[in-house]
């Protein structure tokens, strides 16, 4: 694995984090992870947004979807930032009473 700070491919494993295997380069020290972006689409989205309307915990919707919890947590949030409350309150209408 090439390093992204000094270019060497000289690196040690390291422990590692998020389920990903993490090295060190021996030239510089700097920590080299090997992170595949995984891009979430659109249905995928609606998907989510389905589960949320039924109240599906986040844990469930990770387990069907495969979005880690972390990033779901961030989808919500934002979702929720972002939606408008829509309460609406009516006076209530007296009831009539015939005789």
């Amino acid at each position: 694995m090439k390093c992204p700070k000094c270019g060497s491919k000289k690196s040690i494993k390291n422990g590692s984090v998020y389920g990903k295997a993490k090295q060190k380069c021996k030239e510089c020290g700097q920590y080299i992870i090997n992170r595949t972006k995984k891009t979430i689409s659109k249905e995928e989205w609606n998907l989510v947004d389905k589960l949320l309307l039924e109240k599906s915990p986040i844990a469930g919707i990770s387990r069907v979807t495969g979005i880690s919890e972390f990033w779901l947590q961030k989808y919500v949030n934002k979702k929720y930032a972002t939606a408008s409350p829509r309460v609406e309150v009516k006076k209530a209408i007296k009831a009539i009473r015939f005789g």
